[in-house]
């Protein structure tokens, strides 16, 4: 997207204002209460060293007109209720350029070791929810590093990312918009049903209300004991402390090529999300074998009850909206915090075939998608926080990600290189911060790769050791499907 694409008439400036008082949504509240703080780190790796003159025109010009939010804090009012209020922003304050000892030829650690310890930071009340930080030195992979740090109380990962993708553009033609990769689907099963006749229709149409039905049940009832009552078992990759979210977090990366995943995908069916998720159960699997066999003492009891708590997006559109769009009153894809969570069972294929994992994750998920469980949690979620306050739903989702062994998300990204303030971005990542749990995944496309960027506990997860099992399980599961 170019710049132009923030650019907007009186008329609809005025739309985008919020007036001071606009109650914080529900989810913005659990995000930010008293036992949650939620962020999002978006991390651009700069294929030059990094120039930070262009900054706070950038951010003043083009950041902060995107969305009132950028420029709001949260305040109560006299009955205790969350609102957002426009302020001032300095920018100064949101700015930071962190200055590490001279005269080495790369920043590798460093720079690892300073994204941790921002992970771990909390937003002062007094400003809005968000900060930037430039680092203007080398790793091996990149020239230099920008990263933002958002807040989710702002938004999900898909109207964050929206804003970050309006302050770039495309390299090799400003002119022109990003594109992104298409998220379609089969559409088989609805085809079918919209060209078949009569009773024929119907008899086809009971059972899959049936089957929705029962899943909708099942996933609903499932993640209420697993919100509730059925903690996963400790493991290599669950430690079960209490405060982990306070815990320093080990920063990792893997690059996966899109063409590779999507051979894997035409061999074996489904989607490009259930390659993904078998890559990463299996790898899963194979680091918790390593670790039991390497760690002296350890327990040799399997870990028999794993899940992972997989975010959904909720919204009508699955690829991004135009901003005026969204910002727009009533739009049918508006900013703010859209999206679910459904609990799925990692497997634990006993014969260790690698393609078993995708085939068991295209079979749970296709399931999950026959459910309206994650609406049932959100309505369950809103009838806790009317009844009992929005301090009590955050404890909810708080007991949800602590009784589970891992949070995984994902988003596309632009399939164009993209600059931002004139410095072209060799790569992306993104991680989400603060959550109760020991790992942490994040999926995010771009120029054709895959960047798995995974967020683990600093001295309970060996990050070599999981990276390391994570290549060994796309390796092998590439194999077995294409013979590369």
């Amino acid at each position: 997207m170019a710049y132009d694409t923030v650019i907007n008439t009186e008329e609809e400036e005025e739309e985008m204002l919020l007036a001071d008082g606009e109650p914080v949504s529900p989810t913005g509240q659990y995000f930010n209460s008293s036992v949650l703080s939620i962020s999002v780190l978006a991390i651009f790796e700069s294929d030059i060293a990094i120039d930070d003159s262009p900054t706070m025109w950038t951010l003043e010009n083009v950041f902060l007109p995107i969305h009132p939010r950028f420029s709001s804090i949260m305040v109560k009012d006299e009955r205790g209720v969350r609102q957002w209020k426009r302020v001032s922003v300095n920018l100064a304050d949101h700015v930071n350029v962190p200055v590490f000892p001279a005269g080495l030829q790369t920043y590798d650690e460093q720079t690892r070791d300073y994204i941790s310890h921002i992970a771990l930071g909390h937003f002062p009340a007094t400003r809005p929810l968000w900060d930037l930080h430039i680092i203007k030195y080398p790793t091996k992979q990149a020239a230099g590093t920008i990263v933002f740090r958002l807040h989710h109380a702002l938004g999900d990962g898909y109207s964050l990312m929206s804003a970050l993708f309006a302050c770039v553009r495309r390299a090799d033609d400003p002119s022109l918009p990003l594109t992104y990769p298409s998220s379609s689907s089969s559409s088989s099963s609805s085809l079918g049903a919209a060209t078949c006749g009569g009773w024929r229709c119907a008899w086809r149409t009971v059972p899959r209300a049936l089957s929705v039905c029962m899943n909708t049940l099942r996933d609903f009832g499932w993640g209420l004991l697993k919100s509730n009552f059925l903690e996963d078992d400790r493991s290599p990759l669950r430690s079960a402390a209490v405060g982990v979210e306070f815990r320093p977090v080990e920063i990792s990366t893997i690059s996966f090529s899109l063409d590779d995943i999507k051979q894997i995908k035409e061999k074996l069916g489904g989607t490009v999300n259930d390659v993904i998720a078998g890559i990463i159960f299996y790898g899963s699997q194979l680091y918790l074998r390593q670790a039991k066999s390497t760690t002296r003492g350890s327990s040799k009891k399997n870990a028999e009850r794993m899940t992972a708590l997989i975010l959904l997006n909720t919204r009508l559109s699955a690829s991004y909206r135009p901003l005026q769009e969204m910002n727009k009153p009533y739009s049918s894809d508006p900013w703010g915090n859209n999206f679910g969570f459904l609990h799925v069972s990692i497997p634990t294929c006993s014969h260790w075939d690698p393609l078993s994992f995708v085939h068991n994750a295209r079979e749970i998920i296709k399931a999950k998608k026959r459910s309206f469980a994650v609406f049932l949690i959100a309505k369950m979620l809103e009838t806790i926080r009317k009844l009992r306050g929005a301090e009590a739903a955050a404890r909810y989702i708080y007991s949800t990600l602590q009784n589970t062994s891992m949070t995984i998300t994902n988003m596309i990204g632009p399939m164009e290189q993209m600059i931002i303030a004139g410095h072209p971005v060799k790569s992306i990542s993104f991680l989400t911060v603060g959550s109760p749990q020991s790992l942490t995944i994040s999926i995010v496309s771009y120029m054709g790769n895959l960047k798995v960027t995974m967020g683990s506990e600093k001295g309970f997860i060996d990050s070599g050791l999981l990276v390391s099992c994570m290549k060994k399980s796309f390796q092998n599961i590439l194999k077995e499907a294409t013979g590369k």
